[in-house]
């Protein structure tokens, strides 16, 4: 049974720093794309962030470019979210997700759902001001 289970998230004041990790179990996903997305009440889960296989390349939404950074140890198959300079438009749910077949494309064909098949439960970030 595949899992991927999300933890760090918290609450912190606005420029603070949280480390979000997400541990996969079940499977191995070293030769695939993981993401990260976030979503608040009310809309719908937006993409944050995703890294292709080897970590070499990742790709960002517009309003998280030099806050947040995403990475992976594939020898722990996991995968992290550093988020740096906190804002309270960071609040929301974060998830982390899979692909369930290696296609090794850029981390720039990883910014939809639909991309994903594997998901996590999420973690509350808040970010007060």
């Amino acid at each position: 049974q595949v899992q991927l289970v999300e933890s760090g998230g918290g609450l912190v004041q606005a420029g603070g720093s949280l480390r979000l990790s997400c541990a996969a179990s079940g499977r191995t996903f070293s030769r695939h794309a993981m993401g990260w997305f976030r979503q608040v009440p009310g809309k719908e889960r937006e993409f944050v962030a995703a890294i292709n296989w080897g970590g070499t390349d990742t790709y960002y939404t517009d309003s998280v470019k030099g806050r947040f950074t995403i990475s992976r140890d594939n020898a722990k198959n996991t995968v992290y979210l550093q988020m740096d300079s906190l804002k309270p438009e960071d609040t929301a749910v974060y998830y982390c997700a899979a692909e369930s077949s290696p296609k090794l494309y850029g981390a720039g064909y990883y910014v939809t759902e639909g991309q994903y098949d594997y998901w996590g439960q999420g973690t509350q970030v808040t970010v007060s001001s």
